[in-house]
């Protein structure tokens, strides 16, 4: 037996519209928070949330060597070529990223990290570790793996879209 209150069906469908709005938008207020307070986190390595979410990337121990094609990272972080070529073109400049020609195809480039850009990165990680600790505080470890499935399933249905 149910606990919520008998709705009639357009009731239901009203408020599973309401409950969808509301859902969204915590998300949206979420994700505003996560950015600002994150770049406040990374900010005083001249780094924004967007940047280290690039370094992050790149960081990774199965694509250090080789690094990503612009293809492969926008598609990992789930970004536009416009949004991307932007931060590319800031990591670049600051050199913490290199952009080099993959060999045998020419026109096909990868993203890789420069020394400086992995230095950078093992200097920035014990203050996002402090971000993401003080973020989780209220979390327990169940929550915190409960709310990645669920933000799983979520883009999984948005995907379909």
């Amino acid at each position: 037996m149910s606990l919520a209150p008998q709705m009639s069906e357009p009731d239901r469908l009203a408020d599973s519209g309401d409950i969808a709005n509301r859902l969204f938008f915590k998300l949206y207020q979420a994700s505003n928070l996560m950015h600002k307070e994150g770049t406040s986190a990374v900010s005083s390595f001249g780094s924004t949330t967007q940047q280290w979410a690039v370094l992050g990337a790149l960081s990774r121990t199965q694509v250090a060597k080789h690094g990503l094609s612009v293809k492969e990272l926008m598609e990992y972080l789930m970004v536009s070529r416009q949004s991307l070529t932007a931060i590319l073109d800031r990591l670049e400049t600051a050199g913490l990223i290199e952009r080099a020609r993959t060999e045998g195809d020419g026109r096909l480039r990868h993203v890789c990290l420069t020394d400086k850009g992995r230095k950078t990165w093992v200097d920035m990680r014990p203050s996002i570790r402090g971000f993401y600790e003080a973020a989780l505080a209220d979390f327990s470890i169940e929550e915190s793996y409960l709310l990645m499935r669920l933000l799983d399933r979520l883009s999984a249905g948005l995907a379909k879209l």
